[in-house]
């Protein structure tokens, strides 16, 4: 009878063990999925870029400096994601990433704040409907973001927390990055001078 008892005590603390490992895949998968969205929606945002710089280009060709400004922030934050994507969550790549989007989002604030001194520029119904469709992307990146972060918090915690943590460790799970990218509210409008 006590080899019976033993044993049942032997397969809860097997099967524990099982749970928390599982546990702990299932939460990386979360974030790594979570990452994808994000990924998604930035080579949406990145592919936008270059119509808006074309239909920008024929009313604000003495803007060159900001054009190439956005290609160049453009073409870092492909650069970002591409690395992001190897490795969703490594510290150095989500930082990386989130460097690049702010310059992006940065370089793209200057460039609207140009387009507004230009009435037909403003007008044109392409640059109107690109204009909305990164304002409807930027709001999807905005809320992928937040899923992913919230996807790797709850991966964090189950990789630091005990009894997961023995079980993390010795299974090589480490700790993921969040993505930090400048929030568009805290931003300073852009200063824009034609003297």
């Amino acid at each position: 009878m006590f080899m019976i008892i033993v044993l049942v005590v032997v397969i809860l603390i097997v099967l524990y063990l099982v749970g928390l490992y599982n546990g702990l895949v299932t939460a990386r998968n979360g974030y790594r999925n979570a990452f994808a969205q994000i990924d998604v929606q930035l080579t949406r945002r990145h592919d936008l870029i270059p119509n808006l710089v074309e239909v920008a280009k024929g009313y604000i060709a003495h803007e060159r400096g900001t054009l190439e400004a956005v290609t160049q922030a453009r073409a870092a934050a492909v650069s970002g994601l591409s690395a992001a994507k190897a490795q969703p969550g490594d510290a150095a790549a989500m930082q990386q990433l989130g460097g690049a989007e702010t310059q992006l989002t940065q370089a793209l604030g200057r460039l609207f704040a140009v387009a507004e001194a230009y009435p037909d520029l403003k007008a044109n119904q392409n640059m109107m409907q690109l204009s909305e469709e990164l304002t409807s992307t930027e709001n999807r990146v905005a809320f992928a973001r937040q899923a992913y972060n919230d996807a790797v918090m709850g991966y964090n915690n189950r990789c630091q927390m005990f009894p997961s943590s023995i079980i993390a460790g010795s299974f090589g799970f480490i700790v993921a990055e969040p993505l930090a990218m400048d929030d568009p509210a805290k931003r300073e409008a852009p200063k824009v001078s034609f003297s």
